[in-house]
């Protein structure tokens, strides 16, 4: 029986590996599709993530979430805080699942709580769904999140088709049902600005934390985070290839060659100091020998 277990374990896990790998070819960026010539499976036609950087979401779409209330998208951006979005729906099988813990699970490591520096919205595409499915998908994932306090700032949200399309077309979240009711979508999540304004796509089923915290850091344009992470964040660049922030060379030479002047603008100041010092000290002694000098020649003149 274990056996049994453990080779149906292995088989989903191999399927969900092998999923992934082909929603990774769709979420890939418009250089790697250029770099690949494959043919698209005919249920996957349609099915893309179109970047729209720095493109206005719909603040308007109104929703009802998963304390069954009738709210806008527009509740969770206070100009202040930044939003992680994510899209999928929660009857999903396997692709969405594997895109929101790989969510929380980077979350795990980043000293920030939904709620307090950022929120964390995800909005269903299926209008079959219904709040009491959404709140009980939140709490499952705030269970295994264990974060006190996170509660407030994670939403789920559902809706009607014309409201999730309005919010998929603006970020260029592409999908496409299946004949049997599921849906084909790429793996992805959406940082977005206080305003309300895509900052940044983040591909895949796995975010490293450090990738997380630069992201929402930028996305909130300065205002979350301490000094010394945004300057963390000034060296680094997101990568799309990488799907990371990666350390950007020039800013590095940059700070190395700023290193350099301040370095040896101290060692000669430290050097003239020094060498102001002995000069004084030197027409201290000149000075005194020629005050010997003039009395030892008035003494001999008397």
């Amino acid at each position: 029986m274990t056996n049994a277990s453990n080779i149906i374990r292995q088989t989903r896990a191999a399927l969900a590996a092998a999923f992934v790998a082909s929603m990774a070819l769709v979420s890939m960026t418009p250089t790697a599709h250029a770099q690949l010539n494959l043919g698209v499976p005919e249920e996957l036609k349609g099915v893309d993530i179109i970047e729209n950087l720095d493109a206005q979401l719909p603040l308007d779409a109104r929703f009802v979430d998963d304390a069954g209330r009738q709210v806008s998208l527009r509740d969770y951006f206070d100009g202040k805080r930044p939003v992680l979005l994510q899209l999928g729906y929660n009857r999903c099988p396997m692709l969405c699942s594997l895109v929101l813990n790989g969510t929380f699970d980077g979350l795990k490591g980043v000293d920030w709580t939904p709620g307090n520096e950022f929120e964390l919205v995800s909005v269903s595409i299926d209008p079959t769904e219904t709040a009491m499915l959404a709140k009980a998908k939140k709490e499952s994932y705030l269970a295994d999140f264990d974060r006190a306090g996170a509660a407030p700032g994670v939403h789920f949200l559902t809706g009607t088709e014309v409201m999730s399309k309005a919010v998929a077309d603006a970020v260029g979240f592409q999908f496409k049902r299946q004949p049997d009711g599921e849906y084909a979508h790429a793996a992805a999540i959406f940082l977005i600005k206080p305003d309300g304004k895509i900052s940044r796509y983040m591909y895949g089923a796995k975010f490293e934390p450090k990738d997380l915290r630069m992201g929402l850091l930028e996305a909130s344009q300065g205002r979350i985070g301490t000094t010394l992470d945004r300057f963390i964040l000034w060296c680094h660049i997101y990568d799309p290839d990488a799907r990371g922030y990666v350390l950007q060379a020039r800013k590095v030479m940059t700070i190395g060659g700023a290193v350099t002047l301040v370095a040896l603008g101290l060692g000669l100041g430290a050097f003239w100091r020094t060498e102001l010092r002995k000069k004084r000290e030197l027409l201290k002694q000149e000075k005194a020998q020629s005050e010997k000098q003039s009395e030892l020649t008035n003494s001999s003149a008397v």
